[in-house]
Formats: structure tokens, C-alpha cells, sequence
């Protein structure tokens, strides 16, 4: 935990944390300065540059806050290492990934193995959740371009992102849904496409 901040402005930092992490926006200065229980924005305003001064966080370009680095250490001897946290991936019709990352995310390195490039994603829809990654999960994804069949990726067709379990053929790759709702069909691709990375994990109940 960093001794230079005030409780107030730790649990600031906390609410802005949570905020970005389960609700993907940031409290307003208002709505911030309302659950400290202060009457005025400013108090709520003098904290965040406090914060800011600190690199705890920093403003993005569309007005958000950006998570740099956490207040809570904990007591545990766990190792872990900070994963980017990069917005939404549709486990149904395929949307667009966003690329801005939100917050960084404590993983233990026995998830996040050392060597690897890794990222997390909400996930949305049903057409996964046979396969354990249910609408709201956080998924580990290990960034790489290729993978073997049976594994779940994250694919990238036509500017947007899915996951899928991938099967290559001779002559063409399906990326299958696993999924209760018969909605969802497999998806027939050439090399239209791109791999962004394989599922390590889903985790459910992040809040």
C-alpha cells in the first residue's frame, strides 16, 4: 500500500479502480466527491491530481481515467505480474476489440507464465459457455498468431474479434462455437483472418 496517500485519497483511488474494471467508465468528479461525501467536486478534483501527481492514474483521450499501477499490495507472497486489461470481445456475432486499455490487472504468474505477452477481455454473449466463458467473464488470453486444434482463441475477422475454438483442415479453418444456444453456427475461413491469442482462463465473478 503507498504510505504517501491519505486514507480519503486511497479510497478514492479505489472507487476509480473498481469503477474502470466492473463498470468500464469512470465516476464523474460529482458522482466521486458524492460517495467520499463531500458537498463540491473540487475536493474531489484536488484528490484526483493528487493521484495523478502520484502515476497512479492519468486521463485518456476520451475523458476516462487509465489505471497505471495499484495502491494495494496485499500481504501475499504470491508473484504476479500486471496484465492490460483491453476492453470487450463478443462470444457471439463478432465485435470490434477495443485496443485502449483500461486498467492492469495483478495475475499470478503461474497463470501469466514468465516468456509470454498476455492480455484480459470482457466477454459478451452465450456462444462460449459450454465451454466455460459465460457473458461478463474476464478471459486470460496469451497473445501468439497460431494455435492447435481444440484450442480457444481470439480471432480477429475483418477488423473484429471473436473467440472461437479453432480446427484447421487442409484447406480451410472453422472456428466453432460451443454454446447451449443453437443460434450460433461455425464460422469456415481461409487465411482471411488473424489470431490473436489462445484462452488460458475464464474467470467468472471478477466484481
Amino acid at each position: 500500500m503507498n504510505n504517501k496517500l491519505s486514507k480519503r485519497e486511497i479510497e478514492a483511488f479505489r472507487i476509480i479502480r473498481n469503477a474502470v474494471v466492473h463498470e468500464q467508465k469512470s465516476p464523474s468528479l460529482r458522482k466521486l466527491a458524492e460517495l467520499l461525501g463531500y458537498s463540491s467536486p473540487r475536493s474531489a478534483t484536488i484528490i484526483t491530481r493528487r493521484l495523478v501527481g502520484e502515476g497512479l492514474i492519468k486521463r485518456k483521450d476520451d475523458g476516462d481515467w487509465q489505471i497505471l499501477k495499484d495502491v494495494d499490495k496485499g500481504l501475499s507472497v504470491a508473484q504476479t505480474v500486471k496484465v492490460p486489461l483491453v476492453g470487450y470481445v463478443a462470444c457471439g456475432s463478432p465485435i470490434l476489440a477495443e485496443e485502449n486499455i483500461e486498467a492492469y490487472i495483478p495475475v499470478s504468474t503461474k497463470l501469466a507464465k514468465p516468456g509470454s505477452k498476455y492480455y484480459l477481455l470482457h466477454a459478451q454473449g452465450d456462444s462460449m459457455n459450454k465451454a466455460g466463458i459465460n457473458d461478463g467473464d474476464i478471459v486470460l488470453i496469451r497473445q501468439q498468431s497460431d494455435a492447435d486444434d481444440g484450442e480457444k482463441v481470439v480471432a480477429l475477422i475483418d477488423g473484429k474479434a471473436t473467440i472461437k475454438e479453432f480446427f484447421k483442415s487442409p484447406n480451410a479453418v472453422v472456428l466453432k462455437p460451443r454454446s447451449t444456444n443453437s443460434e450460433h453456427k461455425p464460422i469456415i475461413l481461409t487465411e482471411d483472418f488473424q489470431i490473436q491469442g489462445v484462452v488460458i482462463q475464464a474467470i467468472s465473478n471478477f466484481k
